[in-house]
């Protein structure tokens, strides 16, 4: 390690360390750049630069003049009580405890459009099955036989050769995201993230002390020059993205980009994370493969959730990979989480997965869902909003006139009963954003009319 890298973190452990012993407590200030130049003697370049990444990482901010404070959750006062926890915490349950008529915030499905009866005859035949399934522990990798069959699936869909051994069962995507930050990701790493990105993992790898550097995404997919130049410059230790029907956006990673990030990946031993949780709810045809299927020395750790689209309260989910080191990291932090996944949500899964409903219930999601896309997009055409129309997913990612606030325009559709997600909050950056997210999945059709009209009313009353 070079002095000035060991100078530097001298001082932001030192930080760090005193803040979380209690010593120094919610908007204190702390010592001055000079002071504690002097004290560590250091140059206060060092101490700056220290101070600006406990700032990003929300654990210090800054007054003009002044100087610098811990952080408190509470600092903000904003008259709304939701924008302020979302702008401090980047909590999108925040928005969502938020009753409202309509409903455009939840990347959710409708419980409607889900096959929940099916689901409760597959309830009843897993006891009959599986009479001990209550008294019966879970493997912490993952019931065997539901590995099998995901195992079986991929390689017949994609041709590719995996074993069950090289899937874990998680608890939903989400779960999956923090045993890979926990596993790979210490404080002050490099990752790489896309711009915008999923707000759930934003806070994940921001809360793990990762230091975050951003790839914009295009409707075209990446810029693969600026990729490997970040790849280069910053030696990541991961890329964490979401290549089909990428959430907010919708847009989709070419099937060429795809083999050529795995080469990247490759050439510069960035581990990618590959979340695909919208690719089967396509409208027109299927998306490129899984990056995954491209992969041949075990840089993309796959994951793969159905809770969304079949049933959100089993959360089920998996992880993928064919290194066997790095399955074994895996399932050291998932057995220190919960030991395993409950084994009674997985039989219940496995028995309707492996149905021909399975099938027939995604075919008919995708014409209800593309329906209730063009039916908020017809209302959205009478406006010079800007979006790209999505093949897929369950999201509209909209922008509006440059001089609006989408925090202040949250506030307004909060109290007029419509929710929305704040570009803002997509923005590992946080920087101010024009652009916000409507989703078009959990409202049905007529509130998705009435609604869109409702809000395209309210922003043009804020104009």
């Amino acid at each position: 390690m070079r002095k000035a890298d060991y100078l530097f973190n001298q001082i932001y452990d030192y930080v760090v360390n005193r803040i979380e012993l209690g010593e120094w407590r919610e908007d204190e200030k702390l010592p001055s750049i000079r002071k504690l130049a002097v004290d560590f003697d250091v140059h206060r370049l060092t101490v700056l630069k220290a101070y600006q990444l406990l700032k990003q990482e929300n654990r210090i901010y800054s007054k003009d003049k002044s100087g610098y404070y811990v952080q408190s959750g509470e600092r903000e006062n904003l008259e709304n009580p939701i924008v302020s926890a979302y702008v401090q915490k980047n909590h999108l349950s925040e928005i969502h405890k938020v009753p409202v008529s309509y409903q455009f915030s939840q990347a959710l499905i409708d419980p409607n459009l889900l096959p929940n009866r099916y689901i409760s005859d597959y309830v009843k035949k897993v006891f009959d099955l599986y009479p001990k399934v209550l008294s019966t522990y879970s493997t912490v990798q993952g019931d065997e036989e539901l590995r099998q069959s995901l195992s079986d699936y991929f390689n017949q869909h994609y041709q590719t050769i995996t074993n069950p051994d090289q899937l874990l069962i998680t608890a939903g995507s989400q779960q999956a995201i923090h045993l890979i930050a926990q596993a790979f990701v210490k404080a002050r790493d490099t990752i790489l993230l896309e711009r915008p990105s999923y707000s759930s993992a934003i806070d994940v790898f921001r809360a793990q002390g990762a230091n975050i550097v951003t790839v914009d995404i295009h409707p075209f997919g990446y810029d693969l020059e600026q990729i490997e130049f970040i790849m280069k410059e910053h030696k990541p230790r991961l890329f964490y993205l979401n290549p089909t029907f990428h959430n907010p956006t919708g847009y989709t990673v070419p099937a060429e980009q795809r083999k050529q990030l795995v080469q990247l990946a490759e050439q510069y031993r960035c581990l990618l994370i590959e979340d695909d949780a919208y690719y089967d709810i396509y409208f027109d045809q299927e998306p490129p493969p899984p990056m995954y299927t491209y992969d041949t020395s075990g840089m993309v750790i796959y994951i793969k959730s159905f809770c969304k689209y079949i049933s959100p309260g089993l959360r089920i989910a998996f992880l993928m990979n064919s290194q066997p080191s790095v399955m074994k990291s895996l399932l050291s932090v998932k057995s220190l989480v919960d030991n395993g996944s409950p084994l009674l949500n997985q039989k219940i899964f496995l028995h309707y997965y492996s149905s021909s409903r399975l099938q027939q219930h995604v075919e008919k999601l995708r014409i209800a869902l593309q329906i209730r896309k063009e039916i908020m997009e017809e209302e959205l055409s009478a406006t010079d909003w800007q979006w790209t129309s999505p093949n897929g997913g369950l999201n509209l990612w909209v922008r509006l006139p440059n001089q609006l606030s989408t925090d202040d325009l949250l506030a307004k559709s909060l109290e007029h009963s419509i929710s929305f997600v704040p570009g803002q909050i997509c923005d590992p950056l946080k920087e101010p954003s024009s652009w916000l997210r409507l989703s078009y999945s959990f409202a049905n059709e007529e509130q998705i009319s009435v609604g869109t009209r409702k809000f395209i009313d309210l922003v043009h009353s804020s104009l």
